[in-house]
């Protein structure tokens, strides 16, 4: 199957989750994660109607950016605070952000650039020691922190990674965790948190993640197929 018969399933598939929970299919953003895959790659599956793209590392958005055609770019892996300096101008939100201390350094550099960042907070509501991210009971207070102290940042929102569970339905306990939290914020607007996204579900769990009330999907697998991870050992 080519690149655009595989995002048109995707969507279909897409479609389908959010009319379970009430929603239209545009309802949820659709960000194509390109880990590993080339720029002609993304260029096709933008020209098949991708408008966001997701990579997990600094180093992939820097030796893609100029290959690429126009998109908005969105960091969605660990994050460390030296590398904030390099992609701070090139992405529109940054997934990643799980600490106070990687929080400054992305205010910092944003005001350097005079441009507010959209971030959203990962929260690890399976507290898997195996990823990145805050608990559920740590959220509220790095909330409250990055609002009062980052005045160039904006939480746009939350960001998970469930478990991979063999049975996807496993998974809706950790999705349905982070939809409370985001629930609290939804109608509480202000300059440096309005939220919008909750980024949940990926190639594997992302209907039951659009069921439970996701409206941003990472999805790479069901786009691109499997990554040759030969690649990032070179």
């Amino acid at each position: 199957m080519s690149i655009k018969s595989n995002i048109d399933y995707v969507n279909e598939l897409k479609a389908q989750a959010a009319e379970k929970s009430g929603r239209k299919a545009d309802d949820v953003l659709l960000v194509a994660v390109t880990k590993l895959h080339t720029p002609a790659e993304i260029n096709e599956a933008i020209d098949a109607g991708i408008t966001d793209i997701g990579e997990n590392k600094v180093q992939e958005i820097m030796d893609k950016y100029d290959a690429v055609k126009p998109v908005r770019w969105h960091l969605i892996g660990h994050l460390q605070t030296n590398k904030v300096k390099y992609i701070i101008d090139k992405v529109c939100m940054i997934h990643s952000v799980d600490s106070f201390h990687l929080a400054k350094e992305i205010n910092k550099r944003a005001a350097q650039h005079d441009l507010t960042m959209d971030i959203l907070i990962q929260v690890n509501s399976a507290m898997d020691e195996n990823k990145f991210g805050i608990t559920t009971d740590e959220t509220d207070e790095l909330i409250r922190q990055i609002s009062e102290e980052c005045p160039n940042i904006r939480i746009r929102g939350l960001m998970c990674i469930a478990p991979f569970e063999e049975n996807v339905e496993d998974a809706r306990p950790y999705f349905a965790a982070v939809k409370k939290i985001y629930d609290r914020y939804a109608d509480r607007k202000t300059d440096r948190v309005d939220f919008r996204y909750l980024s949940m579900g990926m190639t594997h769990d992302f209907q039951v993640a659009v069921e439970e009330g996701s409206n941003l999907i990472r999805v790479g697998t069901a786009i691109f197929g499997y990554r040759d991870y030969r690649k990032e050992e070179k």
